[in-house]
This record gives C-alpha cells, structure tokens and sequence, in this order.
C-alpha cells in the first residue's frame, strides 16, 4: 500500500509515518482506526461542537478549538463565542464518516465534544466529574471517591460509566 490515499473524498496523505515519536505506529494506524470504528464514535460526536488535541511532526502536541482556514468547505461548524478569548471561535461538528477521516488526517488524536449538541445548550447530555488522587501514589483515594459518586447516582437514578485519561 502506497502512503498516500483518498477515503470517501478525503485525500489521506503521509499515511507511512510515524504518528509521533515513540508511538509505535503510524499516521495510518490512526486513520483506520478511527475509520473501522466510525460508527460508534460519530454517534457519540454529532452535532456536538469538537475540540481536538492534534500531534504534528516535531511539535508538541496541542488542542485545536478553531477549525483552520483551510478547512473543507464540507466540514460543517457551528460559531460560539468564547469569553476567555474575546472572539467568535468556529467548532467543527463531526457528523460524518468524511469529516472524522479528515480529523484523521489531521492528526487529531484526541476528540473532546461538548456535553451539548447544537440547538439544545440549556440540556446537556452528560455530566463529568474528574476525581484526581490528591497526591502521588494514593490512586485508591480517587477509587473509593468513585464508588461513593457511583452510589449517589444509582439513588438518584442515574447511571454512570467510568473513564480513565491516563494520567
């Protein structure tokens, strides 16, 4: 297979290299991943303004709010006012199997929707709750704290589901 490609419009390029240093797989890893499971993921995403974490060649990785000047025309937005910043910032909306693959080729690793979807702010869909340890090495702090938040919302009739970021 060559290194170079077009999935459903989307011109896959540098598909050979490396995804960052010491990853351990390359740009295309990433990009058939995200397409084998497209499906599931594009139904948690839809209609929910995206910010991504990107990881270019020699650069730190960074989170990318604002789509870039050359996005396709076909990557549908949504325009938000951000306060921190003073300005309009133009989210994506990952509503599609095209646009992930962008994202894709993008190399946004990360994909951080809001916890609305557009047309409905004032109803988020999901709560998150981040427990970090309160020191190094006390890990089973943060576990006991879960399963007191897990048991809070089984009485309240909610359901939750843990996530863990790595760090």
């Amino acid at each position: 297979m060559g290194s170079d490609e077009v999935r459903d419009g989307v011109s896959l390029t540098n598909l050979g290299e490396p995804l960052f240093e010491g990853a351990g797989v390359t740009k295309r890893d990433l990009v058939d991943y995200l397409d084998a499971v497209h499906g599931l993921l594009i139904g948690e995403l839809a209609d929910r303004p995206l910010s991504v974490i990107r990881v270019l060649r020699g650069q730190a990785p960074f989170m990318q709010k604002n789509v870039p000047k050359y996005t396709p025309d076909w990557v549908r937005t949504v325009p938000l006012w951000a306060e921190a910043s003073k300005r309009e910032v133009s989210y994506a909306l990952c509503n599609d199997r095209r646009t992930l693959l962008w994202f894709a080729n993008q190399r946004a690793v990360e994909y951080h929707p809001m916890l609305v979807r557009v047309g409905h702010w004032e109803h988020p869909t999901y709560l998150i709750l981040d427990l970090d340890p309160p020191e190094a090495g006390a890990f089973g702090l943060a576990v006991r704290a879960a399963g007191l938040v897990r048991e809070a919302m089984a009485g309240a009739g909610l359901a939750g589901a843990v996530k863990t970021s790595g760090a």
